[in-house]
């Protein structure tokens, strides 16, 4: 384990001055995003960017409580970041601006960065403007493996921002045995102590690993659904607590939550500042590997200022400076080597630069078409919400 840079702050209070520098963010904007009601359409005079992201995904400045690698970017550029963490999980975050990207409105937003699951939805349906190569010729340090990728073939509209794990995650002292498979998170000593993800890949994923189903080839839906009457079956027992998005970080913090189904970079990120309390581990069945992407909206008002951003994270002294605070795996190539001289333990972090080895242990759950997505998630939103 490597400690992120900025760990002198507190992830507990950091939520809090995130949230209030969102809202000093969205003070110039006319209403909030999604609700705008306007047909989109291109200013070339707009110097303002707007970009929706996930909690605790950019390195940030608590003394100046400010992101520095984005005041860099605006500095150097003369754009305005509205920097926006409004993504919780992909299917609320698509409900919130589907009804507006349908109807070709403008939803607020030049850049978002949601998981491949969604990214594959809005590329079906027209959703994502393609990308100008040549306003980001920094795309040529994406990683090899990255390049092609099944929901985007060449990358014509997505570049990955950040990938990651999803794994198992344990309080140390509460489970001192530590977990080695998801049926571990069944045991009885953790009834009502344990919280999953919002997000049916990582969740049912994990479970039909578990149950030796290989989630990166097809599968059937008695197989699928096999997994989620696990799911139901705990969540109906009160085994499983909760069920969150991003904000499932809060419950390990203050010990509503003793083990989570959960991602890798989250667990290190809190563990910088609250003692080292958390482990994170792949099961022993497996775990699943899933990328952030960028993304620009059809409806972008300045899609040539996405790409300049896009453009500016692609730069490898800039990629490892987030690659250094989020400690979620890198993919651009060049950014290890200058953390190396900077941060070597990070360096030398296999979930921040994964080996071949713990790659191997971990699966990208696959497409789904748009009828399984239909079934499978409002199968899963049943459960969850019940």
């Amino acid at each position: 384990y490597a400690e992120p840079m900025g760990k002198e702050l507190s992830r507990r209070r950091l939520l809090g001055a995130l949230a209030a520098s969102a809202a000093l963010a969205g003070c110039g904007t006319q209403g909030a995003p999604g609700e705008t009601g306007q047909t989109a359409s291109q200013d070339p005079n707009d110097d303002t960017i707007t970009w929706a992201n996930w909690t605790l995904y950019l390195d940030y400045n608590r003394k100046t409580r400010s992101f520095p690698t984005l005041e860099a970017f605006e500095e150097e550029t003369g754009y305005t970041v509205e920097y926006r963490e409004d993504i919780d999980d992909n299917v609320s975050f698509n409900g919130k601006v589907a009804p507006q990207l349908a109807r070709g409105m403008d939803i607020g937003y030049d850049l978002v960065t949601p998981s491949d699951s969604l990214i594959a939805q809005w590329i079906a349906k027209g959703w994502a403007a393609p990308l100008d190569k040549a306003n980001i010729p920094n795309a040529k340090n994406l990683l090899p493996e990255l390049e092609n990728v099944a929901f985007d073939p060449g990358r014509v509209y997505s570049l990955t921002y950040q990938s990651g794990f999803g794994g198992l995650a344990w309080n140390k002292e509460r489970v001192p045995n530590g977990l080695r498979s998801v049926d571990d998170l069944w045991a009885p000593e953790l009834k009502g102590k344990v919280v999953v993800l919002s997000e049916v890949q990582d969740t049912v994923g994990l479970v039909m690993l578990a149950q030796g189903v290989d989630i990166d080839k097809p599968f059937t839906a008695e197989q699928f659904m096999n997994a989620l009457a696990v799911v139901e079956e705990q969540v109906d027992s009160g085994q499983i607590k909760q069920v969150k998005g991003n904000s499932y970080k809060e419950d390990l913090i203050n010990e509503q939550a003793w083990a989570a189904i959960g991602w890798s970079g989250d667990i290190f990120q809190i563990n910088a500042e609250e003692g080292d309390k958390w482990e994170f581990a792949l099961p022993d069945t497996g775990g699943t590997l899933w990328s952030d992407n960028f993304l620009i909206p059809s409806t972008a008002t300045n899609k040539a200022g996405a790409e300049a951003l896009i453009n500016y994270y692609y730069r490898p002294e800039v990629a490892a400076k987030v690659a250094a605070w989020v400690n979620y795996m890198c993919p651009v190539k060049g950014a290890q080597e200058i953390l190396a001289k900077t941060e070597p333990a990070l360096a030398k972090s296999e979930w921040i630069f994964p080996t071949e080895k713990l790659l191997s242990q971990a699966q990208v759950f696959r497409d789904f078409t748009p009828e399984e997505e239909r079934e499978y998630t409002e199968a899963f939103g049943r459960v969850v919400q019940a």
